[in-house]
């Protein structure tokens, strides 16, 4: 396996989502050009054209990599932004528009650095191409290793243009999940995973999670409280207490991001920061 140390040690220096110290001076910016997505998850609900929600799946349009290209030039002008990266508002691979994104902004701006998240169906397709394009970073988001878990927080998949339901489908997500975090980081990408804490259905899973992501090559974890919405609207939202908790029992294990604001699809800006942390529903750049 690529010992990917020295890759993590420069990603800490400048990523906020990697590096609580400089989580709130340095700036990222998210292109919202992947609106597809090739899963169900339970908890997520998708929201275009909305200018006022703060959390993940939501942007307030759609942009081609042409215009994403313009709009990283226009903030990297106005701001510190070292880092940009497609998250949505869909799944960055099920987007063939993220892989033109990236190898055009590898050709224009070398020295940025690149990330992408995916839920990681098609990372093992995927992964040799990603490293290809120059991206430095990848976040895949694993909320379960255990299929009996994982039927509860999924409702199917959408694979090699099939709809695939119940344990089948989640086996079918665990296995590439966990076989693309480690071929993308035998391939010198660093590999940083999210899980969603859902009280009384993952919050004792979490813990092995860790131990087999670390297992496949990844750097660092990031525990995120579920956000109850669709399926899961009638869910607690975990308390300080128990994201403490996992967050703790995780880091006996790997390394973990605690700073974490649940950003927009086309957030920009340094992370939480008021006068610096924007989206495109603030800014002129909302026709595109």
């Amino acid at each position: 396996m690529v010992d990917n140390g020295s890759r993590f040690a420069h990603l800490t220096k400048s990523h906020p989502c990697f590096n609580e110290q400089v989580h709130d001076k340095v700036g990222r910016a998210h292109v919202p050009i992947a609106p597809k997505c090739n899963i169900y998850c339970n908890f997520c609900t998708r929201d275009l054209n909305n200018p006022l929600e703060k959390r993940p799946g939501v942007a307030s349009c759609i942009m081609q990599p042409d215009d994403a290209i313009k709009h990283v030039e226009e903030v990297t002008a106005e701001g510190p932004i070292a880092v940009v990266g497609v998250a949505g508002p869909g799944d960055s691979l099920a987007n063939e528009e993220t892989l033109e994104f990236f190898e055009k902004l590898d050709e224009n701006n070398p020295d940025l650095i690149k990330c992408m998240s995916t839920n990681g169906l098609l990372l093992p397709k995927y992964a040799d191409k990603i490293a290809e394009l120059g991206v430095n970073s990848v976040t895949v988001t694993v909320n379960a290793i255990d299929p009996d878990i994982a039927k509860d927080i999924y409702t199917f998949i959408n694979y090699d243009g099939e709809i695939i339901k119940g344990r089948e489908a989640v086996e079918i997500l665990i296995k590439n999940q966990l076989e693309g975090i480690e071929k993308v980081a035998n391939n010198g990408v660093v590999v940083k995973v999210n899980s969603v804490l859902i009280p009384g259905l993952n919050d004792e899973h979490i813990v092995e999670i860790a131990k087999e992501v670390k297992k496949r090559g990844a750097s660092l974890m990031n525990i995120l409280p579920l956000i109850p919405l669709n399926k899961m609207k009638d869910f607690e939202r975990p308390d300080c207490a128990m994201m403490e908790k996992v967050r703790d029992e995780v880091e006996e294990i790997i390394p973990v991001f605690r700073a974490c604001t649940q950003c927009r699809a086309d957030a920009y800006g340094i992370p939480g920061k008021k006068s610096d942390d924007h989206h495109l529903g603030m800014t002129p750049q909302s026709h595109y």
